[in-house]
């Protein structure tokens, strides 16, 4: 059973940037999606790769800011996060799915903030 563990989150100042990582043996296998959840709130999608690495999607709210990127070999996916805004707080989780089977495994988040 594939595990992701997640990595590199932590307090920021608004404007800076962090880098997440999600690294588990066999993500090269997988479609990843990096998620958040900030209190109070319903856990949003914030980018997602494809196996290959050729194609990403963000949202609105952080497109332009966020870049996710993967290294196949290392088996595992990062989150560039620039310019980041006291509302991208929430921890943030990673997602990696299997198409066949049709399985999905979650990391336990690793919490950013971004605060002065």
């Amino acid at each position: 059973q594939l595990q992701p563990v997640e990595s590199g989150g932590g307090l920021v100042q608004p404007g800076g940037s962090l880098r997440l990582s999600c690294a588990a043996s066999g993500l090269d296998r997988h479609i990843i999606g990096w998620f958040r959840q900030a209190p109070g709130k319903e856990r949003e999608g914030v980018s997602c790769i494809s196996i290959s690495g050729d194609s990403t999607n963000y949202p609105d709210s952080v497109k332009g800011r966020f870049t996710i990127s993967r290294d196949n070999a290392e088996s595992t996916v990062y989150l560039q996060m620039n310019s980041l805004k006291p509302e991208d707080t929430a921890i943030y989780y990673c997602n990696a799915v299997s198409i066949v089977p049709s399985v999905s495994y979650w990391g336990q988040g690793t919490q950013v903030t971004v605060s002065s």
